[in-house]
């Protein structure tokens, strides 16, 4: 029986104790809650305005998502912070334990944010854009897609290539923008009309439809070798024909100097022998 009172005693406490802690902040927990709600809304209008500023800025997709997840969160963050305050929370101490796990955090994705970081650099500094045909980092292709961890490059074998963009930043970038100039080298004989000759090379380029009439070709005498005159044959043509129109070019060219009789001689080394009886 006496066990009976007790346990009542018990449950009698503990309901009064619920009853007085609904009393004493269930006011506070609703004010807390329609804050948070509040600030949903707030911060998903906030976010579509400045979707419509920033989309009037020259920006990659991933920045544009990045900063208004950004401007969501702290927006959402401010109402955050006054549904705690409103609750009686003490901020600094929670402060600075988020503090402490964030640089714990900062620690051990070391990598990725330093990627992250790189990735910002090159978004807003824009050394390249998505369709130019860059070489960096060892390697070589058409810019495919900037993302804010890494970059991705299409390749001249079909593969992709993924580079990390802390690999980027620093390093020495060469960025052919979306045309890029053949280096065809053909060489003649001494005796040839080099007028003829460069006559021949120029028709060939001008027929060729994939050669860029602008910026003009670049076909010159470029060297004196010890068995023929070497002529630079250098086009600019669209980055995604480059290895059809160096094919092309060095087909064309032999053709036509064939047909005007135009001679591509071998290399040839004269030997004398200074005592034939030895």
């Amino acid at each position: 029986m006496t066990n009976q009172i007790l346990n009542l005693d018990s449950l009698q406490h503990a309901k009064q104790k619920v009853i007085d802690l609904s009393v004493e902040f269930g006011p506070k927990a609703m004010t807390a809650l329609l804050i948070m709600v509040v600030g949903f809304f707030v911060s998903r209008w906030v976010a579509g305005v400045f979707q419509k500023w920033i989309e009037k800025m020259e920006l990659e997709p991933p920045v544009r998502i990045l900063m208004l997840r950004l401007v969501r969160l702290v927006v959402m963050g401010m109402f955050v912070v006054l549904a705690l305050q409103n609750l009686g929370v003490q901020l600094m101490p929670l402060i600075a334990g988020l503090g402490i796990a964030g640089a714990g955090i900062a620690l051990a994705l070391q990598g990725p944010l330093s990627n992250l970081a790189a990735g910002l650099v090159v978004i807003f500094t824009k050394p390249f854009r998505v369709g130019e045909y860059v070489d960096m980092a060892g390697e070589e292709g058409r810019v495919e897609a900037i993302e804010l961890f890494n970059t991705v490059l299409s390749h001249p074998d079909l593969s992709r290539v993924i580079i990390p963009n802390r690999k980027i930043v620093g390093e020495v970038l060469h960025n052919y923008g979306k045309i890029r100039q053949l280096d065809v080298i053909v060489g003649v004989a001494y005796n040839t009309d080099l007028n003829a000759a460069l006559a021949a090379v120029n028709d060939v380029l001008s027929q060729n439809p994939r050669v860029l009439k602008d910026p003009a070709a670049v076909v010159r005498v470029s060297v004196l070798s010890d068995s023929s005159i070497n002529i630079a044959v250098k086009p600019w043509v669209p980055v995604t024909e480059f290895g059809v129109a160096s094919g092309e070019v060095n087909k064309a060219v032999v053709e036509e100097f064939r047909a005007r009789h135009i001679s591509i001689p071998f290399p040839q080394r004269e030997v004398r022998l200074l005592n034939p009886s030895a």
